[in-house]
Formats: C-alpha cells, sequence, structure tokens
C-alpha cells in the first residue's frame, strides 16, 4: 500500500514538473512572439518612412508656385550736354522662378530689358517708337558682351550660368553667395568656383530680383511640369518737345514693359500665371536734363497697387493689379490656343481689345493684346 503511495505521489510530482516546464516555454514563446511582432512593425515602419522619404523626394523638386520678381533704373539716362543728345534709358532686370514646395528654386529665366529712347537737338524722338524692342536674352549674340567679355561668354549665356546655378538651391543659400568688387559698375561679381568662368557681371540685381519672386510667389495647380518668362516692350507713348493748344509740352519718355511668367502642365495647360506691367517715365526740361528723380525706387502697376490710381476711372471700380489677376485666373486651366481665342472688342483707340467673354465682364476692362501676346511668349519659351 506504501508503495503504492509512493509511486502515486511520485508521478503527480513528475506530472507537475512537465506541467511547469510546459508553462514557461509558452511564456517564452509568447514573449519571442511578442519581440518578433515588435521587429516586424519596427520593419514596417522603415518601410514607411522609406516610402514617405520616396514621396517627399519625388515631390520635392517639382513646382509648387512661382514668382515673379524686377528691379527697373533709369540712372544711365542722360541730359542733353554738349555734343551729348539726350537719352531716357530704362533697364528693367527680369527674374522669373518656379519653386517647389521646400522654397528650393526648380527653372529659374533671368532677363534684362534695356530700352532706350533717344532726342535729338530739337528735343525731338530720334528713336523708331514702332521697333521691336529686343531683351538682351532675345538679342542674344547681337547684344555684344562678348568681344569685351574677359571669359568671352555673352549676356545670355552668363544669364543662364547664373540661373543653372541657382537651381535647386533655396534664396538663403542664393543670398548667401560668395562675391567681389571688380569695379565701380561692377561690385558684386560672383566669387564662387563654379561660376569664375561662367558669370563675371554684377549680379546684385538679379539675387535681389530672386528674393522678391519668392516673396511674391503664388501656388500653381497641381501637375505644373514647364514654366517660361514671356515679354513685350514698348516706346509708342513717348513724346518730344511741342506745344498743345499754345501750351508747351515737355520731353517724356516712356517705357512699357510686359511681364508674363507662367506655369503648364504636361497638356500645355496654364497651371498659373502672373502678369505685371514696369510702366517707367523719364521726364526732361526744355533744355533736356533729366528732371525725374534717377534714383528713386521704380514700382511696377502690380507693386502700385491702388495707388496706380484706375480704381477712381474704372467703370467696374477695380484697380490694374485687380484686373490683372483675374485675368490671370481666367487663364488658369486653359491651353493657349483657348486664350488666344479670347472674345474681344475695341472700345477705343487706347482699349483695341478688351475681354468679350461672359465671366470677364465684371472684372476685367484693360485691353489685354500684350498681356496674351505676353502668355504666349512664355509658352514659346517654356522649358
Amino acid at each position: 500500500m506504501r508503495k503504492m503511495m509512493y509511486a502515486l505521489l511520485v508521478s503527480m510530482v513528475a506530472i507537475s514538473m512537465l506541467a511547469g516546464c510546459g508553462s514557461k516555454n509558452s511564456n517564452s514563446n509568447s514573449a519571442n512572439s511578442g519581440q518578433s511582432a515588435s521587429n516586424e512593425s519596427t520593419n514596417n515602419a522603415s518601410t514607411n518612412n522609406g516610402a514617405t522619404n520616396n514621396a517627399d523626394t519625388a515631390a520635392s523638386g517639382q513646382i509648387a508656385k512661382i514668382g515673379l520678381g524686377h528691379i527697373t533704373s533709369i540712372g544711365s539716362s542722360k541730359d542733353m550736354e554738349g555734343d551729348t543728345l539726350a537719352t531716357a534709358q530704362v533697364d528693367t532686370t527680369i527674374v522669373a522662378a518656379a519653386f517647389d514646395k521646400d522654397g528650393k528654386v526648380v527653372k529659374i529665366e533671368i532677363d534684362n530689358a534695356q530700352s532706350k529712347v533717344d532726342y535729338d537737338k530739337d528735343l525731338q524722338v530720334a528713336t523708331d517708337l514702332n521697333a521691336d524692342n529686343k531683351t538682351k536674352v532675345e538679342l542674344g549674340e547681337d547684344y555684344g558682351m562678348k568681344k569685351a567679355s574677359s571669359i568671352g561668354k555673352e549676356w545670355y549665356e552668363q544669364a543662364k550660368a547664373l540661373g543653372d546655378w541657382m537651381v535647386g538651391k533655396s534664396v538663403d543659400e542664393i543670398k548667401a553667395m560668395k562675391t567681389k568688387a571688380k569695379d565701380d559698375h561692377h561690385p558684386a561679381v560672383p566669387d564662387e568656383a563654379d561660376l569664375a568662368s561662367t558669370v563675371t557681371m554684377n549680379v546684385s540685381d538679379f539675387i535681389a530680383a530672386v528674393a522678391e519672386a519668392y516673396d511674391n510667389a503664388i501656388d500653381v495647380k497641381a501637375g505644373a511640369e514647364k514654366f517660361g518668362l514671356g515679354n513685350n516692350v514698348s516706346l509708342a507713348k513717348s513724346k518730344g518737345l511741342s506745344t498743345n493748344d499754345g501750351q508747351e509740352v515737355l520731353p517724356a519718355a516712356e517705357v512699357n514693359t510686359v511681364m508674363v511668367a507662367t506655369a503648364f502642365d504636361k497638356d500645355g495647360k496654364v497651371a498659373g500665371t502672373i502678369i505685371d506691367n514696369a510702366q517707367t517715365k523719364v521726364n526732361f526740361d526744355k533744355n533736356g536734363k533729366v528732371t525725374s528723380d534717377k534714383n528713386a525706387e521704380i514700382k511696377t502697376k502690380v507693386e502700385l497697387g491702388d495707388e496706380y490710381g484706375m480704381k477712381k476711372a474704372s467703370s467696374i471700380g477695380k484697380d490694374w493689379y485687380e484686373q490683372a489677376r483675374a485675368l490671370g485666373d481666367w487663364m488658369v486651366g486653359k491651353s493657349v490656343d483657348e486664350i488666344k481665342g479670347m472674345k474681344t472688342k475695341q472700345k477705343d483707340d487706347a482699349h483695341p481689345a478688351v475681354p468679350d467673354e461672359a465671366d470677364l465682364t465684371s472684372s476685367v476692362t484693360i485691353s489685354v493684346q500684350d498681356y496674351i501676346a505676353g502668355l504666349v511668349k512664355s509658352f514659346d519659351n517654356a522649358k
């Protein structure tokens, strides 16, 4: 009996020990299972972070915003004195830039409209006011810088090299460019190793215009792939010394530089556009002396805002910048052909092409032919 009881007790202890071992292994497996799940979760998180980073990388470098910057000077205008005849010179630096979501330059166009109105000894306009006025980029080899360049590069080539250097950089990085003074006319020539053989012109205005383009940048529709700058320059409203109803009319040069920066999608439709006009006047007295302040800040029509003063004379109560913005908004989503096909009507001699579209009649009464032409140029120049 005792032997039977002893055998039964041993069996029970053995079973208990086996059960304990089984329980321990089960807990260990659960712990290992938990660790594996944790590792799997961590691995999945790494994969997701990689996908997110890839998405961010894909988004970086795509056009998210576009901006237009410009600086205008009349400082090189000349008085009539001795053998020197009066000349109005308007230099408008133009920088159109496309930025990604991180504020880095994706695409950029740099140009300068150097426009001159010459006067003869009687202070009559000697320049052909109906001539085609080209910017420095449009002039290309005809601008004539190459022969005087220490690196044998024309203006448009140097502007392109500077723009290429800016691509991929933020505005702060661009503003931090190392420069050096070459002479009084070149106080800020690039002092960067990768620009030494490609850019020797003064770059201060270009850098300032890039910063302005960024500060004024607007959002564009998703899918923008190409970006272009269009412009047209007119001297047609310039006048010489004359009289009108017995009153003396003094010489005055007027240069209108229309600028249109546009982003296009893969189908060539407008994803966003900015329209502006630098209407610059250089006034002279009856002796041919410049009376305009050569050092004054010159603002475009958009920069002037309500100060431009169109609103009080507008039949729809809108100033120029408001009408330009409404016109640009109307262009978004349309192809160049659709925009060129806009219905217009002649209001008077000064307004030969006012929109005759139902959705523009309450927002745009300015003549739009020059702005449409600028948009077309921006498409033709888009890259």
